[in-house]
């Protein structure tokens, strides 16, 4: 039997060799016809022979393969003349052009994105057997966003040599609604519990508008891990979804969406133990876990920890921590221990940070606001703190950073931040002449990041018919390395207040000064500010209303009654403010404190304090910060102190509060609070018969009249209250979300005068020539507010932050002026 086998294999062996030797031939020329685009020898490259080769049938079936493979054919044929290879082939077209015509749940830059992966661009050879696998998963696609009447076509036009356009052609059509969701199997808890907090919605009534039901594959699954997570929150340890089935109506409108679910008992926690590395921090983190012994099973606390520890660690540069939870079920007695693992890894040191984006600024001005350091360990917190300070520059708009592996390396990474500029400042000029104002000239440039230094700057002039004014600041807010700012101000101006369009009384002022302030940070948040001033005001042509009684007792020249007002006065101020706001400019998270002293000296001529606090904090209202609340107070309270020939010093006039416009949209500006009063001795008649003509002569005080002024003299209190839901742009993209804000506001707030007494007006005659003038209010009064609603747009411009506004004003009082649409440039929050 064994000799049969060898002589059977023998004989194989023998005609194999027999018929190979009679298929091999020496290849003597290679052939190719109909190359168009494709090189010769890139298409002989490919073979796996070459001329003066042997070869057999096999290795030309092979050689076919190997030409497919390089992509550029689709058709290829191979004869053989003696030892002649003849290769015919049919190139595959080239993509000239790709349109698309009808999507909208898919924008271009993603679908050209999806194309390239799969080579299908423009100048590739188009391969048309993955057309239909295109069709196929952009079908799939909108199936999984709800439509099911989608359908996705790609018409192929051919084009002279050898050339194709590609349309890809969608009808998209309508969502499909999610009509009704089942639940089966839920004893514990009812359908409406377990679907109040998910994003499907289910067959909504039409006044509904503002939600949607439209199905999606995607919403639907993390719908299911809410659920899931619902249970688990509540100790259901073993709670799990045993199927889902989506089931679409015949006219593919609608889904119904069965959710089969196995509840399982409550289950509590045994006990907590740790395993691994702790890096020393396992007392501490003992005492602020909040997984305890014999509470109820909690999923989210067990992912809460899990967070907290793995930050902890963080923190001292274990960056790529592994922490676990491994539970131990007990099924007999409902109990679980849970095994936390911890594994911090290698501490990971940072090798190098890079800025990108800043054109302008320059990269020391961001590195100083830097926490993270070169050379030291990782640290999330000092990252995002860094990411923060970078972003609360109210010349940056965006800040983001990532950080990169070094090659070979396991424990060190570079950091890259990544920013986005956004204008610094505003820029104003212009020449104009007019029967008003006369010739007109004004320059004015304001720029918080000077030539890209982080400096402030500016400078202002104005001249024309009732105003000449010049100004300049400019503050360093690294005067030193540790963030000590330098600043100061120089300024003159000269105004006609009776020539200028405004709701104050008329005088005229000149004024000018000089001064300096130093800041200096306490901690990441909180900072003090100092400042000295000296300022010389002269007060002329003013209109001598009531209320400026004692103004006049401590200033006037008895013996130059109509020289006007001249004082000096040298002030100093203090403030504080408090700032975890997520952005300089349109923050949506975190709050500002703020509050500040202004007083006179008592060697300066009035002898005065203002004091002012700000809060603003801003909570976010979505994940993305598109929608956020805002809530703002500013109070204001001023005075005199001491006195001066048997009268107080109370505030100076031109140191008044005034609201309306910016902080009370809906009113003219600065039209809010007391008006001035106007009081005029009344007179008889002279003596009959006297023959001293017909004199008359000052009756008593109780005979006095008095005009209340449709113009605002301002108050020495204010408070003002503003309520804010900032909501996304309409009809505008996500790139400018940083630049223009959309908000709903409602303003409330008053303007008061401490000082001021109507009892003094008691039984007198009000004066009125006009119906525009107002009746006399109790000035005093602090409950007088005006309240208005309405919608606000900020943007912020090359030329500045510019602010549209449209009011409606829901309580005014006496003398209220309204203006229902305003503009105001320079102003956001």
């Amino acid at each position: 039997m064994t000799i049969k086998r060898l002589v059977a294999a023998m004989l194989l062996a023998s005609a194999s060799s027999s018929v190979l030797a009679e298929e091999s031939f020496t290849v003597q020329d290679i052939q190719v016809e109909g190359l168009q685009r494709v090189a010769l020898g890139a298409a002989l490259n490919n073979l796996p022979f070459n001329v003066g080769d042997t070869i057999t049938e096999f290795n030309l079936s092979r050689s076919i393969r190997t030409l497919y493979a390089a992509g550029h054919f689709d058709d290829i044929k191979v004869f053989r003349d003696g030892n002649t290879v003849i290769y015919r082939l049919r190139e595959r077209p080239t993509i000239n052009a790709i349109e698309f015509d009808g999507n909208k749940d898919i924008k271009e830059d993603q679908l050209t994105e999806s194309l390239s992966g799969n080579k299908v661009e423009v100048g590739e050879p188009l391969d048309k057997t993955i057309l239909k696998s295109i069709e196929n998963g952009l079908t799939e696609f909108y199936h999984g966003v709800g439509k099911y009447q989608a359908k996705v076509d790609i018409e192929v036009t051919y084009l002279p040599r050898n050339r194709v356009n590609l349309k890809i052609k969608f009808e998209e059509g309508d969502p499909a609604s999610v009509r009704q969701i089942n639940i089966v199997g839920n004893k514990l808890f009812s359908d409406e519990e377990l679907l109040q907090d998910i994003e499907s919605k289910q067959d909504l009534p039409w006044w509904r508008f503002m939600s949607s039901d439209r199905y999606q594959k995607q919403t639907l699954q993390g719908d299911i891990e809410k659920i899931n997570s619902y249970y688990l929150d509540r100790g259901y340890l073993r709670f799990k979804v045993d199927s889902e089935q989506v089931s679409v109506s015949p006219d593919k409108e609608s889904v119904y969406v069965t959710l089969n679910v196995t509840e399982g008992e409550k289950y509590t926690i045994k006990g907590v133990k740790f395993v691994g590395d702790l890096i020393g921090q396992e007392d501490f983190i003992t005492k602020i876990m909040p997984l305890k012994e014999g509470q109820l099973y909690n999923g989210a606390l067990v992912t809460y920890t899990e967070e907290s520890i793995a930050k902890l660690l963080a923190r001292f540069g274990y960056a790529n921590s592994k922490v676990r939870t491994i539970p131990q079920i007990n099924d007999d007695t409902k109990e679980v221990e849970l095994t936390i693992s911890v594994d911090p890894g290698k501490r990971v040191y940072v090798r190098r940070i890079d800025m990108k984006g800043n054109a302008t600024t320059k990269d020391e001005v961001l590195r100083r606001e830097l926490r993270q350091m070169e050379g030291a360990w990782l640290s999330n917190d000092a990252l995002e703190l860094s990411k923060n300070r970078i972003q609360r520059l109210p010349y940056m708009e965006s800040v983001e950073f990532e950080t990169l592996p070094v090659a070979g390396e396991d424990d060190l990474i570079d950091v890259a931040f990544t920013v986005k500029e956004q204008p610094s400042g505003s820029f104003n000029a212009g020449i104009s002449y007019g029967n008003y104002m006369g010739l007109s000239f004004q320059i004015g440039v304001q720029q918080e990041n000077f030539f890209g230094t982080g400096n402030s700057a500016g400078i202002s002039l104005n001249t024309n018919k009732y105003q000449k004014s010049i100004s300049m600041t400019y503050t360093d807010p690294y005067f030193t390395l540790d963030g000590v700012s330098l600043g100061g101000q120089v300024f003159y101006s000269d105004v006609d207040y009776s020539s200028a369009s405004s709701n104050l009384e008329a005088y005229n002022q000149t004024r000018y000064g000089f001064g300096a302030n130093v800041g200096y940070p306490i901690n990441e948040y909180n900072r003090l500010n100092f400042g000295a001033n000296y300022v010389v005001n002269k007060i002329n042509s003013i209109n001598e209303y009531d209320q400026l009684r004692h103004f006049r007792a401590v200033l006037l020249d008895a013996q130059n009654p109509d020289g006007g007002y001249h004082f000096t006065n040298y002030e100093l101020t203090a403030g504080w403010v408090r700032s975890t706001l997520n952005r300089g400019l349109f923050p949506t998270a975190g709050h500002y404190l703020g509050a500040s002293i202004k007083a006179s000296t008592p060697n300066s001529d009035l002898q005065f304090f203002k004091t002012s606090f700000e809060a603003r904090n801003y909570i976010p209202l979505s994940n993305d910060h598109a929608w956020s609340f805002l809530s703002k107070i500013e109070l204001g309270y001023g005075n005199g102190y001491g006195d001066k020939n048997g009268y107080d010093y109370t505030l100076p006039f031109i140191e008044n509060y005034y609201a309306g416009g910016q902080n009370l949209r809906g009113f003219e500006s600065r039209i809010i609070g007391p008006h001035a009063i106007y009081r005029y001795a009344d007179s008889v008649p002279g003596l009959p018969g006297s023959g001293t003509g017909a004199g008359s002569y000052p009756s008593g005080p109780e005979n006095d009249s008095y005009q209340v002024s449709q113009r605002s003299i301002g108050g020495n209190a204010l408070a003002v209250l503003t309520l804010e839901l900032i909501t996304p742009t309409p009809f505008l993209s996500d790139d400018y979300r940083n630049s223009v804000r959309t908000s709903l506001f409602v303003d409330a707030g008053n303007v008061w005068d401490t000082e001021f007494d109507i009892n003094r007006y008691n039984g007198l005659r009000q004066i009125q020539t006009s119906q525009q003038q107002p009746q006399l209010i109790d000035y005093s009064d602090a409950g007088l507010f005006r309240a208005t609603a309405g919608v606000s747009l900020q943007w912020i411009s090359p030329m500045g932050p510019l602010t549209f506004s449209l009011a409606k004003i829901i309580k005014k009082q006496e003398g209220d002026l309204q203006e229902n649409f305003s503009f105001n440039i320079g102003t956001t929050f």
